[in-house]
């Protein structure tokens, strides 16, 4: 009698075992190295895209074809992909805000601690973010767009980086510690 597991997450264990048998690394090697990957494959496009955005001038300009002044510009066949624009600028307005009161950047001042809290991002979305506000709006905006590709990405490049990386530091740790004084 064959014992097959059952529940919700039953087939991604069982995914996960196959795949560690085939690449002979550990499923916990595994789920960190999609987890760091996943994270990589996030700061990688954000950085990129938001140095290119400022180096280039293109983030103001950007924002403003997505989202137009003028509501009634638009047709009925590209509001929901408009709608998806919109909210992506309005989730990275709030972004850049929180980020750029901590850090002190985009153009903001830094935040000095136990103070109260500016208003982040804007309380009707318009069309006026200027500078690094609109270059790390767009970096959010392709970030978030290539969420399908860095996914894909990191579970492709998952066992690689754990035969790689995680894996021998994980082995000189477990060396350090075991050894007898």
């Amino acid at each position: 009698m064959s014992r097959t597991p059952k529940g919700h997450f039953a087939a991604y264990r069982n995914a996960l075992k196959t795949l560690s048998a085939r690449t002979g690394t550990p499923v916990p090697s595994l789920i960190l190295s999609f987890g760091l990957l996943h994270e990589i494959t996030a700061v990688a496009p954000l950085v990129a895209v938001f140095y290119g955005s400022r180096t280039l001038g293109i983030g103001e300009s950007i924002i403003s074809a997505m989202i137009p002044k003028d509501p009634d510009t638009s047709s009925a066949g590209d509001d929901w992909l408009r709608g998806v624009f919109r909210t992506w600028v309005e989730e990275g307005d709030a972004w850049a805000g929180r980020v750029g009161q901590r850090y002190g950047v985009f153009g903001y001042d830094k935040k000095v601690p136990g103070a109260r809290d500016a208003p982040i991002g804007t309380s009707q979305l318009s069309t006026d973010f200027v500078g690094d506000v609109a270059n790390a709006i767009v970096a959010y905006g392709v970030t978030k767009a290539l969420l399908p590709v860095r996914i894909g990405v990191s579970l492709y490049l998952s066992p690689a980086f754990s035969r790689r990386v995680v894996e021998p530091i994980r082995r000189t740790l477990l060396q350090t510690f075991r050894r007898n004084p």
